[in-house]
Order: structure tokens, then C-alpha cells, then sequence
């Protein structure tokens, strides 16, 4: 377990615990951020590795 799905459990236990409709709704956006950046990540990472594998951006 990485350190950001740590965080993310974490955030999911405190909102299953919350009573407060206002935490709640912070720490359901937090945990939605976390997993959109985690994506976007990816995304990028793939974006590179088709980049810089393309024949056609060696410059030879």
C-alpha cells in the first residue's frame, strides 16, 4: 500500500465515522481529489511513455 491509498483509507474510515454533514462533505471531496490526481497521473505517465517511444520524435 502506497502512501496516497494510506491517506485515502484513512479518509474513507474518518468519513464512515463522521456525523457531521460538513466533514463529511470535506473529506468525500478530499478522497475525490486524491483519486482524480491519482489518475491524472497515470494518464501523464502514459502520455510520456508514448512520447518518448515514438519513432517519429527521436529526431534521427
Amino acid at each position: 500500500m502506497n502512501e496516497q491509498e494510506w491517506i485515502i483509507q484513512e479518509l474513507e474510515r474518518l468519513f464512515e465515522t463522521s456525523q457531521d454533514y460538513k466533514q463529511k462533505a470535506l473529506l468525500q471531496e478530499a478522497i475525490d481529489i486524491l483519486k482524480e490526481q491519482d489518475l491524472r497521473k497515470e494518464q501523464l505517465q502514459g502520455e510520456l511513455d508514448g512520447t518518448l517511444w515514438s519513432p517519429g520524435n527521436w529526431g534521427v
